[in-house]
């Protein structure tokens, strides 16, 4: 079995190198700011409070980014506001679409020249945004084209929040086919481990969750939080009385497997991760949602669906199963169909719901575990950003 090696899970983090130097975040944004820093931040421009109203009606209620389409605002004023609350954060590189336009994945440039990527999922009763939480991955799962990029930086609130405005506002167009025009879901399983980027993500989360004008007035039942197993901002999360499901990405029952598939188990076994999940479980009542990348001959074995069996039986807990997403040049290959029922048919005689997750977006390198496949070296190919990109 390879080892693989942790890696700092967050350029902030304590034990991470200390003699590289920290990526700079982008410059402050409306979106980073509560409301209490909305109504401080015009009037330190100058402007009336209730400006700070209007301009959450905007961004939260209205979809608009750009406030130079906020006309009820005074000419003088918009340009005011656009350069001191409203710097640009994501430029779109590239948008795909596929499945008839239900999916469509768009490919950012930061202000740094990170590139990260979101997708949008249109259903016939709901529209799901997948936002990324960080440009990269530490990781360093070996399976996950994201997790071999390796870890940029962290995205600010902001960034976070604005992903999600900007896919509402495609949502609301009308431009996915077949679906409401209403964003209802988000899920953090784009780029990054977003308990890596814990503080961030949870403001975006409130952000997002807060009742409008004050954020866009999702539900927190409808935000899915994805890990592969940080236990104490796990712990953490339990605190925070959020009603988000947590996602665990456990991909394997047994340590021996798990410690080579996600390699942060070196630090927290699966029974020390499990009892965080289920704790969460217990203080949340929110069923916890187990990913499962089924890989041929890896981690499909009958034995391993009893095990896995076993271990969740009689907890609130779903098995996600993901037939692996092909990445350029990966050794690793999805299983089998009948292999793939098998194992779901064992999970389920014990006791244990479990689905298998629609791979979507596999087209346009827009499926779990594919982000940043092929997009960052095809970007501006050799340009010293792309170049630079592609070496992390």
């Amino acid at each position: 079995m390879t080892i693989l090696p942790v890696i700092p899970t967050s350029p902030d983090a304590p034990d991470a190198v200390a003699t590289r130097r920290r990526p700079a975040m982008p410059p402050r944004h409306f979106a980073d700011l509560d409301s209490a820093g909305r109504k401080a931040a015009v009037t330190e421009l100058g402007l009336p409070a209730f400006r700070a109203k209007q301009l959450s009606t905007h961004y939260y209620g209205r979809l608009v980014r750009d406030p130079e389409a906020m006309t009820d605002l005074p000419a003088a004023a918009r340009a005011q506001i656009a350069g001191d609350l409203f710097p640009p954060l994501l430029t779109p590189q590239r948008e795909l679409a596929c499945d008839d336009g239900a999916t469509r994945k768009t490919l950012w440039r930061l202000h740094d020249n990170a590139l990260v990527e979101s997708v949008l999922m249109g259903y016939p009763d709901r529209v799901t945004a997948c936002v990324s939480s960080q440009a990269g991955c530490g990781m360093a799962c070996p399976f996950c084209a994201t997790g071999q990029a390796g870890l940029t930086r962290n995205l600010s609130v902001a960034e976070i929040v604005d992903q999600v405005v900007y896919l509402a506002g495609v949502a609301a167009s009308g431009a996915v086919t077949g679906s409401p025009p209403r964003l209802s879901r988000v899920v953090f399983m784009g780029m990054g481990e977003p308990l890596a980027n814990y503080p961030r993500v949870i403001e975006a989360v409130r952000r997002i969750t807060a009742p409008a004008p004050e954020g866009l007035g999702l539900s927190q039942r409808h935000i899915t939080v994805s890990t592969v197993g940080l236990v104490p901002a796990m712990r953490r999360l339990i605190a925070e009385e959020l009603q988000v499901t947590l996602a665990l990405s456990l991909h394997a029952p047994d340590d021996d497997l798990r410690d080579e598939l996600v390699p942060v188990n070196q630090r927290w076994k699966v029974a020390e991760v499990l009892d965080a999940a289920f704790d969460y479980a217990a203080q949340t009542g929110r069923r916890i949602s187990i990913e499962y990348a089924l890989i041929r001959d890896v981690n499909d074995q009958p034995w391993r669906a009893d095990l896995l069996g076993r271990l969740l039986h009689g907890k609130l807990a779903h098995v996600n199963l993901i037939p692996l997403n092909p990445t350029p040049g990966s050794k690793w290959d999805a299983s089998p169909k009948p292999v793939e029922r098998e194992f779901v048919r064992r999970l389920r005689e014990a006791g244990v719901a479990t689905t298998v997750r629609d791979t979507r977006g596999r087209e346009i390198d827009g499926a779990c575990g594919q982000l940043a496949a092929s997009e960052l070296t095809t970007v501006d190919a050799g340009s010293p950003a792309a170049d630079a990109e592609v070496a992390r």
